[in-house]
Formats: C-alpha cells, structure tokens, sequence
C-alpha cells in the first residue's frame, strides 16, 4: 500500500482514516445576507447568457424581490454596461466591499466596477480569476437579497468549477441557442451541474427566431429549434424561447436593460419563484 497523502478527495481506498467529504463553500461576509443563488450559465460564449441574466435580474426585481448580480465572467465583464453603470466604481469600508445599485435597486459587483479603465483588459491567470469570483461572494456586503443571479463564463474550465465548489448554489438555468452544434453543448454543462448536485431549473433558448416588423412572419435565422427534444432527455424544461428583438438588444447596448418591457421571461421567473421560494 503507497503512503497516505491524506487527501480523501483524490483518494479511492476504503480505510478507517477516510474522512467524509468537506464543504468548500466559502463564507459570507458577516453583514451579509443572501436567500436564493442561482448560475446563469452556457456550455459556449455568445449565446447571449449575460443578457439572460440582466433580463431575469430586471423581472425578479420589478416583482418586488431584492435582487443581486455576482458577475462571475471576470475577463468579459459585460453586466454593468447593460445597466448604464459604465462610470460606476465599487467603494469599500472596513468591514467589506460595497456592490453599486442600479437606478431601480439591483446590487451588482463586476470586475469593471474596480477597473480604472472599461477597457483595461483582465490579463490574469486562472487561479486569480477564481480567487476574484470567491472575493465576489465572501468579502462583499450584499443586503438582504431575496435572488441573487450568477453571470457564468462559458464552459465548463476554472471558474464555472470555482462557483459550483465554493458558492452555496439552489438551481441553475442554461442559455443556449438554435445550432445543431448546441445539443452536445448543453449536455456538457447539464452534466456538470448533475455532477456537482446542482438542480436545473430549465433551459432558455436565446435567439431562437426573428420575427418580420412588416408581415409578422417569423424566420428562424440559426435553423430550427431543437430546444424541446435537448430539454426532454436531459429531464429538465423550457423556460422561454427569446427571439431576435431590436428593442431588446438595444436596451442592452444603451445601458437600459430596466426599462424594457417583454413577456419572454415570465415563465423563467415563475419558475425561480415557485421552485425557489424566499
């Protein structure tokens, strides 16, 4: 028998020493009070998973929920510029870091809230990364949040892993889009997420078609959807299908996310308030 490293973790020998598995979930700050966590994530970038996220935000928010954003995508921050929040910057005092508020009162904390510059690129490795997302968690001050949505790189790499392991999740949601490609995408990060016992509240399909101004008929640009049948045999749901709408990116665009008004992400929060409730 090789010598014990004592770490259980790695470990696949059944002897009297091995020890039950830790919790690696990071602690809260000790003013701080968070209810629900949910991981807004995709297996592939540019599906639109941040503005997912930012719509989900607004729509909890308009419910009368105290709502939070944790963007955990440190190298794309995109989060506080779909909010109007490009001259924004996070203070702190001595007993943490303070997120900024939005004009109708969603607290976020990105990584472009501490950059002197928007466009100062993050040129970090992963570990430092990682270690940003935990300070996101454990060092700011966040309020009494009833929901509080996780903006996810893409991918299943470091920092997916990082919130899985170190932030207390209760669901997660999957922005995908139409491409044939995405079926085996999505499964990735669905299997992820059933790896590390996390349930998955549905799926969102962004993009999903483009719907004619002038004779209302609607083209789907990416092919058709796929969305029910990559729901289906992973046993989870649809939770909208977001078509192509100008308005909607522009609001995004312009920084006025919390102005738009669209029914495609009613059922989605249904769904978080009867799954999740605070």
């Amino acid at each position: 028998m090789s010598e014990c490293t004592h770490d259980c973790s790695t470990c696949g020998s059944d002897c009297a020493s091995r020890t039950a598995p830790q919790d690696l979930h990071e602690k809260l700050n000790d003013l701080s009070s968070v209810k629900k966590v949910i991981a807004v994530v995709s297996g592939k970038g540019g599906v639109g998973k941040s503005l997912v996220t930012s719509a989900l935000a607004v729509e909890l928010n308009r419910r009368g929920h105290k709502t939070a954003i944790l963007d955990a995508d440190v190298t794309g921050p995109s989060i506080p510029k779909a909010f109007g929040m490009n001259d924004n910057k996070a203070k702190g005092n001595d007993f943490g870091i303070l997120p900024e508020t939005t004009k109708t009162g969603i607290d976020i904390m990105s990584v472009n809230l501490l950059l002197k510059d928007n466009t100062d690129p993050v040129v970090w490795r992963g570990p430092v990364i990682s270690g940003t997302v935990k300070q996101f968690w454990h060092d700011v001050i966040w309020k009494d949040i009833d929901y509080m949505l996780v903006d996810m790189p893409p991918g299943t790499g470091d920092v997916p892993l990082t919130v899985f392991q170190s932030i207390p999740l209760d669901g997660i949601i999957v922005v995908t889009s139409p491409q044939e490609l995405v079926s085996m995408i999505v499964q990735k990060a669905v299997k992820m997420a059933q790896m590390m016992n996390v349930p998955i509240l549905g799926l969102v399909e962004n993009m999903s078609y483009y719907k004619c101004p002038d004779c209302g008929k609607e083209h789907k640009i990416f092919g058709d959807s796929h969305i029910e049948e990559i729901a289906e045999k992973n046993n989870t749901r649809v939770l909208a299908k977001v078509p192509m709408d100008e308005e909607l990116r522009q609001s995004v665009d312009t920084g006025t996310v919390e102005l738009f008004v669209g029914s495609w992400f009613e059922e989605a929060v249904n769904t978080i308030e009867d799954e999740l409730k605070v």
